[in-house]
């Protein structure tokens, strides 16, 4: 198993940037993907960005070039770089791996950005 610890959030203001990061423990021999989800109030946890452990990526279309998702594997850590924030960029920001096939979660970290 895997635990996954996420820092990184706050307050920012709109068009500020933030950068997330997610370190995860345990048996991380078994990890392939790994990535961010969100989750805003009242709306479901979404994807945001994901990469392999080869350094592809996949990104939600709501995120249009404003965000960059990077690795590193020795150090067990995925980052989220966000530039550009909006107001409706606020959420509570999960850190996801995929172990073995199966997801892993972390608590998440909260990021608001204000108008």
């Amino acid at each position: 198993q895997v635990q996954l610890v996420e820092s990184g959030g706050g307050l920012v203001q709109a068009e500020g940037s933030l950068r997330l990061s997610c370190t995860a423990s345990g048996s991380t021999t078994g990890i392939n993907a790994m990535g961010w989800y969100r989750q805003a109030p009242g709306k479901q946890r979404e994807l945001v960005a994901i990469i392999s452990s080869g350094g592809g990526t996949k990104y939600a279309d709501f995120v249009n070039g404003r965000f960059t998702v990077s690795r590193d594997n020795v150090q067990n850590t995925v980052y989220l770089q966000m530039k550009s924030l909006k107001f409706e960029d606020t959420a509570v920001y999960y850190c996801y791996a995929d172990w073995f096939g199966r997801d892993y979660w972390g608590l998440g970290t909260l990021v608001t950005v204000s108008s």
